[in-house]
């Protein structure tokens, strides 16, 4: 049996490359008269009674509560408000999931208000994140790219309260799907790392003379920043 700490990085990047897969189906084949630029993630998804943007939410929600559990389990810097929020936004993305297939009158509502809190908590918690992963040895080489990431949710959060309000929602489809693209990046940066830390088959690929040497070189700090450290 796999042991709990390898079991929670895997689920969790296997519920995001599930999810990529399904967003990248849902916009090569939309559903019909269905505008993806203008309509809320919400409205798309309560249009297609759940559909594919179910699954993806579905999907992303799972994973981030199996990452935040692997992260806890390795001693990750994620206990307190940034756990919370994490949990939050994988909680959230669940509930606006089954909002979409319960139906009824209320599910736009519901799956609405989960949607949100689910986008608005996940910067919040990168922004906490970063001083603790730069403190530890384990995670400072990701702390960068949380910290940018973090940053360019926070402007993501700044242009979707712009359309939904003042801009007359103009494009607000395309806001909350950057937006949502910008935190999955976060999530993926996190999982790759902690497959990096619990998996030994890991180890064993870097140790090739390939990758090592990719590992080592000097522009491998820069392109791969999650692989460029040393396992702890």
């Amino acid at each position: 049996m796999i042991p709990r700490r390898r079991l929670y990085p895997l689920v969790a990047g296997g519920g995001i490359l599930g999810a990529a897969v399904a967003a990248v189906i849902d916009l090569v084949a939309p559903a019909p008269r269905l505008d993806v630029l203008n309509l809320t993630l919400s409205e798309y998804a309560a249009a297609q009674g759940g559909g594919v943007m179910g699954v993806t939410m579905a999907l992303l929600g799972g994973a981030a509560l199996a990452l935040v559990a692997g992260l806890r389990a390795v001693g990750a810097p994620v206990w307190g408000a940034p756990g919370r929020l994490m949990s939050l936004w994988g909680g959230g993305m669940l509930v606006a999931a089954a909002g979409t297939y319960v139906g009824g009158p209320h599910a736009a509502v519901v799956h609405r208000g989960a949607s949100l809190v689910a986008l608005v908590s996940l910067p919040a918690a990168a922004g906490l994140l970063v001083p603790g992963l730069s403190a530890d040895d384990r995670w400072r080489p990701v702390a960068r790219a949380v910290e940018w990431l973090a940053l360019a949710g926070g402007f993501g959060l700044l242009a979707l309260t712009y359309v939904a309000l003042p801009g007359e929602r103009v494009m607000i489809g395309l806001v909350e799907r950057s937006l949502l693209g910008v935190e999955v990046a976060l999530l993926a940066v996190l999982t790759v790392r902690l497959v990096w830390l619990t998996q030994p088959w890991v180890a064993r690929v870097a140790a090739s003379p390939i990758v090592a040497k990719m590992i080592d070189g000097r522009r491998s700090v820069m392109i791969f920043p999650v692989l460029s450290s040393r396992r702890s």
